[in-house]
């Protein structure tokens, strides 16, 4: 064992590998979500641009750190807290604000926000029947539609760059409100597909138990030998 190994060995569990690659750029992201609300509170489509495009960098590290976190052997304790923290964050802190400036419906964000809740409970009570929930094709589908509908209702604005590729002028708002429409669809999916997941897995887990044959009692203990009497002495 290296000395770097057995020092990281040495610290408490939630301590190590704390600032590892993944975990860094898991800190970086964080870091831009007060970075992107802020800009927000400006509304003009300068600031609309410079949030599309710190929300785009934060959403690519939320891939980049997981992959790095398996290629490098990586995986710490605090990354696997911090990681969907900050997805939950960003995703939620952006939402707010966007229905804040009038440009995403409330009942559209409540229902995105609402899976999330659901889907952190099933996952915790899942954890407490000593299953685990595995991410669904759904779940990933739904991170997909939602990410570029919150990043087009961002930019909001036309860009006369555009106007090169395009032969009128993309309307990035009406873009970002299909897009998350789509993705309230997956959510509300991939939400009973979860629920769905729970259930089997907790059935499952109540067939093992019941399958397994409860501990066999320890055997009692021996009674203990009597005790020889010295032979008398007297005549």
């Amino acid at each position: 064992m290296s000395p770097a190994q057995a020092a990281a060995a040495g610290r408490p569990r939630v301590l190590r590998n704390a600032f590892a690659l993944p975990n860094l750029i898991t800190y970086f992201r964080i870091l831009c979500i007060p970075g992107v609300l802020f800009v927000m509170q400006s509304d003009s489509p300068r600031n609309a641009f410079i949030a599309a495009m710190l929300f785009a960098a934060a959403s690519v590290t939320d891939f980049l750190d997981g992959y790095l976190a398996r290629k490098m052997n990586l995986i710490s304790f605090i990354g696997k807290f911090l990681d969907p923290l900050a997805d939950k964050l960003l995703v939620t802190g952006t939402l707010v604000m966007l229905v804040h400036l009038g440009r995403a419906n409330p009942w559209v964000v409540f229902i995105i926000l609402s899976r999330e809740i659901i889907i952190t409970t099933l996952r915790t009570l899942a954890m407490g029947e000593g299953t685990v929930i595995a991410a669904r094709d759904l779940g990933k589908q739904k991170t997909a539609f939602q990410m570029v509908g919150i990043w087009a209702l961002l930019v909001h604005y036309p860009y006369p760059l555009l106007d090169l590729i395009f032969d009128e002028p993309v309307n990035f708002h009406r873009v970002g409100t299909i897009f998350l429409y789509i993705s309230v669809l997956f959510s509300v999916l991939s939400a009973a597909d979860y629920f769905w997941g729970f259930v089997k897995g907790v059935q499952e887990k109540e067939r093992e138990r019941k399958a397994t044959p409860p501990p066999a009692a320890p055997p009692a203990p021996a009674p203990p030998a009597p005790r020889a009497h010295p032979a008398s002495s007297r005549p």
